[in-house]
């Protein structure tokens, strides 16, 4: 079973990554949290991996924290939650959001999300609330709020966490650069961050 990956990254797309280590490239599959935190190709990553044995494939599907893969884990175990429903999830809301939803049973900001009807909605906060409770999860975020794809956004919070930044930090910096003009570019969200 495979744990993490440890090596180069060689590629990447918003669903797909491609980690070269010592000459042997895995595919893995990946959500858009997790790809707005990869560097540029060619840079060394760490992912936290689940190895998913099926009678035709194995696959690997790979995250940025701990965090996250807990979540998938925690997704894919519900009846009728697939690893590509459970991506699909993890992409369009952050986790800690994820889970507020859950906990709070709001069935409709986890039915927003593209693929999840209502009856599957019912079912995840049915078979995950009364799991989340008893493990203490609470989310380490504001209240729920729907995610928006925003690029300057994601690619400045990236960056700064590259450069060694606390995500909450971070966060807070690249959405108060952006709430004073949000006609900023990525380099000057990221300068008045640093200052």
């Amino acid at each position: 079973m495979i744990a993490y990956l440890d090596g180069q990254l060689s590629f990447k797309e918003p669903t797909y990554a491609i980690i070269d280590v010592h000459g042997v490239g895995y595919g893995v599959h990946i959500s858009l949290q997790t790809y707005a935190t990869l560097p540029g190709g060619g840079d060394r990553i760490k992912l936290f991996i689940h190895h998913l044995f099926r009678e035709d494939a194995q696959l690997l599907y790979g995250f940025a924290n701990a965090d996250e893969k807990s979540l998938f884990l925690d997704l894919i175990g519900v009846s009728g939650v697939g690893p590509n429903t459970a991506l699909g999830m993890l992409s369009a809301m952050q986790p800690a959001d994820l889970r507020l939803a859950i906990l709070g049973e709001n069935v409709r900001a986890v039915q927003a999300i593209k693929g999840i009807g209502a009856k599957t909605a019912q079912r995840i906060i049915l078979e995950l609330r009364d799991k989340m409770k008893k493990s203490g999860v609470v989310p380490d975020g504001p209240s729920y709020r729907q995610q928006t794809s925003n690029p300057v956004r994601e690619e400045s919070l990236a960056a700064l966490m590259a450069l060694g930044f606390p995500k909450p930090t971070a966060e807070k910096s690249v959405d108060d650069a952006l709430r004073t003009d949000p006609t900023l570019s990525v380099e000057d969200v990221i300068r008045q961050a640093l200052r």
